[in-house]
């Protein structure tokens, strides 16, 4: 009863930012074109590899025509026999002697079973804990693309918006995927917790180290074709990145807590914190280079370049592209480091005495029959 009376406002605030954040259709920046007019999108496969000389390829559109291709210069060499192809047929082409141009590869068959093996694996070790990660993993991809890039687009508030974004996200993941008790309910805690830590500090690091948000080729877009504050969009993005890390340490220490409760019923709540804490100290280390390494993963590109030129290390990371890096790294570490102690010591609160009913031992009991 505690904790839902402390989660009551929570949840009507995130209702209350979904009404009033929700994206008008009227401020929405219009769509840029996709096609040239007259021009139109096919799939084509390649029958012979590229000719590097005049960059063309031969290739059979699904309509069973036999066409010639041009490639761009990176993907002269990539292209072979049988490798599906995405192809724009542009009018004003003519000049190459096709109308035919490269565009991508078509991956929709590779996607599809990869995604298919996802499935299959997660529902094989997991079964129906799986099946309801997936159902919520599918309602939060839904939020992000029904409210929150619709709501940053028309030029709502980033701040805000991602943290109702966050609020619905951890709502439906949470209890969708673990059920509705209070183990679950401790954790949602503790990751709001953790998510208003994190956003208050994405605020305040990236004004302090004048982050543009202007680093990648797609932020250049948006900055041309919109007016989207791309330092706000830098904050929001930085917001959601840390939910799925934030979830998974405060759902494992409200676990500890209650896995600690059943071994230990007559220990005091003091014990079962400091029990519990030296395990999310372990969890602590582990994730912090978690996040650490998928940054440097996701900017090693930038890394390669930054290492090919002769300009001092001071100088090279305190550009802006390496600047972001380390700025979504610290305040994302800050944040799961701090939800930690946080979720644990609520657990430690709430969790069922040696002579009260654990609900949660029901609820699981009642699943397993």
């Amino acid at each position: 009863m505690v904790l839902w009376l402390i989660l009551a406002p929570i949840l009507l605030a995130t209702l209350g930012g979904l009404v009033a954040l929700w994206p008008q259709a009227d401020a929405m920046p219009e769509r840029m074109a996709y096609l040239g007019e007259g021009a139109s999108v096919l799939q084509a496969e390649a029958i012979g590899a590229a000719d590097p000389e005049t960059s063309l390829v031969a290739a059979r559109l699904d309509d069973g025509s036999l066409v010639e291709v041009v490639m761009p210069p990176e993907a002269v060499s990539e292209v072979g026999p049988g490798d599906r192809m995405r192809v724009f047929d542009i009018p004003e082409a003519a000049g190459f002697g096709t109308t035919y141009v490269f565009v991508d590869f078509a991956r929709d068959v590779p996607l599809l079973l990869l995604a298919a093996a996802f499935v299959v694996v997660v529902l094989l070790v997991a079964r129906w804990r799986g099946l309801a990660a997936i159902a919520g993993l599918a309602g939060a991809f839904a939020t992000i693309w029904g409210f929150a890039l619709p709501a940053l687009l028309s030029g709502r508030p980033a701040l805000p918006v991602a943290l109702v974004t966050a609020s619905i996200v951890m709502l439906i993941v949470l209890y969708v995927a673990h059920g509705f008790t209070t183990r679950t309910t401790t954790a949602l805690l503790g990751t709001m917790f953790g998510l208003a830590l994190t956003a208050t500090l994405a605020w305040v690091a990236t004004g302090s180290s004048r982050i543009l948000g202007t680093s990648t080729e797609e932020s250049r877009l948006l900055f041309t074709q919109t007016t989207v504050d791309l330092s706000d969009v830098f904050i929001c993005g930085l917001v959601l990145a840390g939910m799925g890390v934030l979830n998974d340490v405060t759902i494992t220490q409200a676990s500890a807590v209650w896995e600690l409760r059943a071994v230990a019923p007559g220990a005091s709540r003091r014990e079962l914190f400091s029990r519990a804490m030296r395990i999310g100290r372990d969890h602590i280390a582990s994730t912090v280079y978690t996040i650490a390494f998928a940054y440097v993963g996701a900017a090693l590109p930038l890394l390669l370049v930054l290492s090919l030129t002769d300009a001092p290390l001071d100088l090279q990371l305190t550009t802006g592209e390496v600047v972001e890096e380390i700025v979504r790294t610290l305040v994302g570490s800050i944040g799961l480091v701090l939800a930690i102690p946080a979720t644990t010591a609520i657990a430690a609160l709430v969790v069922p005495s040696a002579a009260m009913p654990d609900a949660d031992a029901e609820h699981a009991a009642a699943r397993s029959m």
